[in-house]
């Protein structure tokens, strides 16, 4: 009897699994040749060439979402934190700057992977789809691991400061805009329709302030290894200057 194709993407398959270790295996190798060519002509041509490669799988997937065909108000519109996360990515990349690579950071490394973990896709291989969904999330995490353990762009308490800053502003416009259309971007008006998470938060607003203290102390978690790492740094720095003559 013939198997039916599957019309839906499902987590935990072996195509899914094969998927998360390549995912790891591609930080490894990230972190690894960022180290090798940090401030060398090599990092420039590297990250740049990087910084060209996202739009070629987010840029198509939002011009697809907006097309009359695909557009829906409540899921088209690039106001997911996911989507940021990518144009965040952009800018780290070309410019290496520390703003930018905050965001990417954080976002990256809480949001966008959980849709790697958990990945929500209609649309199976080799659907065009499929490969936008992957590339965009991919990249993403790629260009957080790449800039910040491969190249040592630091992150500090003025960069967790920057993305909860920026969360913060972000969560009050799209609820404003939610309120205004009646869609739900990021969950922050309703829950979702199917059980989740913050079933346990309790009703609304309080699990958006909930979910926003959660994120906000995960993110603290993420800063504290980056500080120890300056702090332990800093007396070497300071006994080789003062060794230097003159």
């Amino acid at each position: 009897m013939a198997v039916p194709l599957a019309t839906r993407f499902e987590a935990f398959t072996p195509e899914h699994l094969g998927l998360v270790v390549g995912f790891l295996v591609g930080c490894v190798v990230l972190a690894v040749v960022g180290r090798a060519h940090r401030g060398t002509p090599a990092e420039l041509r590297f990250r740049r060439t990087f910084a060209l490669v996202v739009p070629c799988f987010t840029v198509p997937m939002q011009v697809l979402q907006l097309l009359p065909g695909d557009f829906d108000l409540g899921t088209s519109l690039p106001l997911q934190l996911c989507d940021l996360a990518w144009m965040a990515a952009i800018v780290a990349l070309w410019t290496r700057h520390w703003a930018a690579t905050a965001l990417v950071y954080f976002w990256g490394l809480t949001l966008t992977v959980q849709g790697i973990v958990t990945p929500s896709l209609g649309e199976v291989f080799p659907d065009p789809r499929y490969f936008m969904f992957w590339g965009m999330h991919l990249a993403t995490v790629w260009a957080a691991v790449y800039l910040t353990f491969g190249l040592g762009v630091r992150v500090d308490w003025r960069s967790y400061r920057l993305a909860v800053g920026v969360t913060l502003v972000w969560a009050v416009g799209v609820i404003a805009f939610n309120a205004a259309t009646g869609t739900n971007y990021g969950y922050l008006n309703r829950k979702p329709a199917v059980g989740s998470l913050l079933d346990l938060l309790g009703p609304w607003p309080g699990y958006v302030v909930a979910e926003v203290c959660v994120v906000a102390a995960v993110w603290a978690l993420m800063t504290l290894p980056w500080v120890r790492a300056e702090r332990a740094d800093r007396p070497a720095a300071l006994r080789a200057r003062a060794r230097r003559p003159g």
